[in-house]
């Protein structure tokens, strides 16, 4: 399937956009198009606007829009609406380019989706983690490749001229639906699910039958979209088998899962530094006739970050988004990670990636050369205006470490092994009446089974330097203090083993001002002792 893929390649699209009609919703301009984010249109409750569109391709990638002008394409063949979640609220938008019935595909792709990463301060760390899947035989890639784009808009008012305008790089991934499972070999009237927000908990407001008066499919998708066969009364099962403590998880992986696949998932993404996957960032799919289900990697630009985190002073990776932890949030990994076996099979994965596909002399070759393709679009505009790195001896330097990143994320996941895990705190209790407030919070567990002890800090501040109570050495996971007076208060506990590791809990402050505080768990204390706890922004 990969075998007419060329790494390095850049082609051109060109995509000439008009307004099409109101029955199949691409009634609508291209200014509204990019007007929105997704949540934009989650607080609507309406689709997501579209446009009709002419998509002619070059794949000798000659920069230049006069063959496309004289191209024999003029009538629509591909509809577009805008692709991401978060990346949605960027100036610049990825797309998801659909062709239509009848109008041919590309490469057997009927569903591409051109990805801005505007969060990749490189703008290729998501196409190196696809490319070095295709040789990782316990995992499934897709098919991927840079685009130039450049669009012309015939929906703005005065259209009519034959300019395309430049939209800069992009990276084209294969979308994952029945056409993908097609081409790759695999069920495609199979069980497939995109894992929007997804701990693989019980969540019974939402996991009822489908056959329930009470079930609704939209607030369903918000944790799991359905991308395949419409029944999720099987994969519903499987989740109450990993909630039922009787059954043993080494039954439920046996029966249910891909030990090797669930494994090799979770050592590539741990080698590759990937902070943002776990409950999100992939798909799970099952054949229609088996019981087995596998994870298939997804959207990944948050993967070889750390040497631009160090240089930057940015928070997103640290702490809980390394190694072993990343996973330990989830229901499913929880359980299964508590066993022996199967931390010396993740362990045994992580050797061979480490080893064998994802050594740092095949990193660092695959970033040199990828960063050559991609470093002259970083730093010219349109893409310039964005980019989280704006110098040119910047850029070669964090590129040119890359390959590093792979050592020192296979240390962390040793070192992770060590420490205790996180666990969340719990919503403090007030006692107006007596004066007091209990702080309680998550029991840690340790891999060893050593003997865990809690410590907290109380503060003012999230740098916690005003500090209104701390303590150490306490060997259950609470402490009941006199009631604080009103204001706001930040709390960071760390569990510590008798081997002197430690961890944070999973909380954290994030908003404008503070940024990322890992470790810290934000309430106040209101003018009635009542308690109110600080909501995370998006």
């Amino acid at each position: 399937l990969y075998d007419d893929t060329d790494d390095d390649k850049v082609i051109d699209m060109y995509l000439t956009v008009s307004k099409g009609n109101e029955a199949d919703g691409t009634d609508h301009t291209w200014n509204e198009v990019n007007r929105y984010s997704v949540y934009d249109y989650d607080d609507m409750n309406i689709d997501r606007y579209k446009v009709e569109g002419v998509l002619q391709i070059d794949e000798k990638g000659s920069g230049s829009a006069a063959g496309a002008q004289k191209a024999e394409q003029k009538v629509p063949n591909v509809t577009v609406q805008i692709r991401g979640q978060t990346s949605s609220r960027s100036d610049q938008k990825s797309y998801k380019i659909s062709f239509k019935e009848g109008a041919g595909d590309y490469h057997g792709v009927k569903t591409i989706g051109l990805n801005k990463h505007v969060q990749d301060p490189y703008r290729f760390t998501n196409k190196l983690s696809y490319d070095l899947l295709k040789t990782i035989p316990q995992l499934m890639s897709t098919r991927t490749g840079f685009v130039h784009l450049f669009v012309k808009d015939d929906t703005a008012s005065g259209a009519g001229n034959d300019d395309f305008e430049d939209y800069g790089l992009y990276t084209m991934v294969e979308t994952i639906n029945r056409t993908y499972l097609k081409n790759h070999g695999l069920d495609e009237n199979g069980r497939l699910y995109k894992v929007s927000f997804f701990e693989w908990n019980e969540n019974p407001e939402v996991m009822m039958a489908q056959t329930s008066t009470t079930f609704d499919r939209d607030k369903f998708e918000e944790f799991l979209k359905i991308k395949g066969d419409e029944d999720i009364s099987n994969l519903q099962e499987v989740i109450k088998k990993i909630h039922a403590y009787n059954i043993p998880i080494e039954t439920i992986i046996r029966e249910h899962f891909d030990e090797e696949n669930l494994c090799y998932w979770m050592a590539f993404n741990i080698l590759n530094g990937n902070y943002d996957v776990g409950a999100r960032n992939l798909y799970i799919y099952s054949p229609l006739n088996s019981e087995k289900y596998y994870m298939i990697c997804w959207d990944m630009d948050g993967s070889f970050k750390n040497g631009f985190v160090k240089d930057y002073e940015k928070h997103e990776g640290e702490s809980l988004s390394r190694g072993m932890t990343k996973f330990l949030g989830l229901a499913l990994t929880n359980r299964m990670l508590k066993e022996e076996k199967y931390r010396m099979m993740l362990t045994q994965a992580v050797e061979d990636l480490y080893r064998n596909y994802m050594t740092a002399d095949i990193v660092g070759q695959k970033a040199r050369q990828y960063s050559r393709v991609a470093k002259e679009y970083v730093l010219r505009q349109p893409d310039f205006k964005n980019a989280l790195v704006q110098d040119a001896d910047v850029y070669d330097k964090l590129t040119s470490g890359i390959g590093k990143e792979i050592t020192e994320n296979y240390n962390n996941y040793y070192e992770t092994l060590q420490k205790p895990w996180p666990f969340f705190v719990d919503y403090p209790i007030s006692d107006p009446d007596k004066g007091t407030l209990t702080l309680t919070w998550g029991a840690s567990y340790d891999c060893g089974g050593e003997q865990v002890q809690y410590e907290y800090i109380l503060a003012r501040d999230y740098h916690f330097e005003d500090v209104v109570f701390s303590k150490r050495g306490l060997s259950s996971p609470m402490d009941t203090i006199p009631l604080p007076q009103e204001g706001r208060y930040y709390l960071k506990v760390t569990a510590k083993n008798v081997s002197g590791y430690s961890t944070q809990c999973y909380d954290y402050l994030s908003d404008e001002e503070a940024g990322e505080v890992y470790g810290c768990y934000c309430f106040s204390v209101e003018d009635d002792g009542s308690i109110t706890v600080y909501e995370k922004e998006e």
